[in-house]
């Protein structure tokens, strides 16, 4: 999985070149006006800082520039900046590529990918690029990498080297130089007391404060510091914030190796199922549809192309790991042909609800759906339980306490 950050470029300038055509081809700022005709620069495009004029300095400094610059002065318009805002959100989660999709401020956005081929990161990015570009004519920078601070690290090269094309996919091998390129104080969450304390202790580029060992580093930082050092080392450790309830659950992997053998797609499915239904239960929430896929690589034109998927709806929504696990079997059996070599595979829940108050079977007896609510609470509980005391076991003596034969193969 990747994490991705996307950052529109000069945004308030952008959203006014977006909605007025003419000011394209024109240096333009977005400034705070006030009664005596004054005010401070908020947002400027490339043109703009070309002519030297810097976001932050009041207008009548900048006079002269402004005057002899052909520069156009726009007022700001935070309405129409909070309703663009609004559209890039509404397009990328309608596609359904990026999940646990945030926005983090007016012009920024967190998410993930669940894929971790560098060249279909790159691939999925580009089309939540297009799509925004599309929807709503907004410039955008999009980083991706193993964790939340490291795609804000990708994203600042994504803007600032145009051989990017506007899209920096940073794994794990490319992390040593990229963060040795770049100073510390541009890293997000440092500001510039820290980023002071920091180079004093020797601690000059990100790299340098990311290799730093953990005695290091830890007397000079707060708890949000650390997170900040644990996440430039790979390891996630910022929440953006609690997630409301997901309207779909994916999980997919682009394999390492191809898979030829139903056996071995089938092994990798229910280990997608199976984490599913934790995230299902996690949120206290049921699903209706089941859906699997599998495709082949489609870069390797030497070799035949398959992809195909399969969607079933459940008699009533379900959590549990057993019925799911069993209804992906049962689709991966209609999709699977022989004679192709797999690349990619996934699962989809969809149709998620509530897990009180769902709707039962229309046409059951008053007492068969009584019944039915009843046998469906114990099997709530009985799920919990496990659930929790999977969670307790695998705390005390490690991940692989619980393996394959468990259902629980997190």
């Amino acid at each position: 999985m990747y994490y991705m950050h996307i950052d529109c470029n000069s945004y308030f300038a952008s959203c006014e070149m977006a909605t007025r055509p003419e000011l394209r081809d024109k240096a333009v700022v977005v400034a705070n006006g006030n009664d005596k005709g004054g005010g401070v620069v908020l947002a400027l495009n490339d043109r703009a800082k070309a002519l030297g004029i810097r976001r932050g300095v009041p207008l009548f400094k900048m006079r002269d520039v402004l005057e002899h610059g052909e520069v156009e002065i726009c007022p700001a318009d935070h309405r129409k900046y909070r309703a663009i805002s609004a559209r890039i959100m509404d397009t990328v989660v309608g596609q359904g590529i990026v999940q646990d999709f945030v926005q983090y401020s007016i012009d920024e956005f967190f998410g993930t990918l669940p894929v971790d081929d560098r060249d279909e990161v790159r691939a999925c990015t580009a089309q939540v690029k297009d799509a925004i570009w599309e929807a709503a004519a907004i410039p955008v920078g999009c980083g991706c990498s193993q964790t939340y601070t490291l795609a804000k690290v990708a994203t600042h090269f994504a803007k600032h080297y145009p051989a990017y094309g506007g899209i920096c996919v940073l794994p794990p091998a490319d992390m040593p130089k990229a963060l040795s390129l770049l100073a510390v104080g541009e890293v997000w969450g440092i500001g510039r007391r820290l980023s002071q304390q920091l180079q004093s202790a020797g601690f000059c580029t990100a790299l340098d404060f990311a290799s730093a060992a953990r005695e290091q580093v830890q007397p000079l930082l707060s708890t949000a510091g650390m997170r900040t050092w644990m996440e430039l080392r790979g390891c996630p450790a910022i929440v953006l914030k609690n997630h409301d309830q997901r309207k779909s659950i994916m999980q997919s992997r682009t394999f390492a190796e191809m898979i030829e053998s139903a056996e071995g797609l089938e092994a990798e499915l229910s280990a997608f199922a199976n984490q599913c239904a934790v995230t299902l239960r996690q949120q206290q929430s049921l699903c209706g549809v089941v859906t699997v896929f599998i495709a082949t690589n489609p870069y390797r034109a030497d070799l035949a192309q398959y992809r195909n998927d399969a969607s079933q709806r459940l008699p009533t929504p379900t959590a549990d790991t057993s019925t799911l696990l069993r209804t992906v079997r049962q689709l991966l059996s209609a999709l699977y042909r022989p004679g192709y070599r797999y690349k990619r595979a996934g699962v989809v829940l969809s149709a998620i609800v509530p897990d009180e108050g769902h709707q039962l079977d229309l046409f059951s007896a008053p007492e068969e759906q009584m019944a039915a609510f009843d046998a469906r609470q114990r099997e709530r509980e009985l799920e919990r339980a496990r659930q929790d005391a999977v969670i307790k076991i695998r705390t005390k003596f490690g991940k692989n306490a619980i393996l394959k034969g468990m259902n629980y193969e997190e």
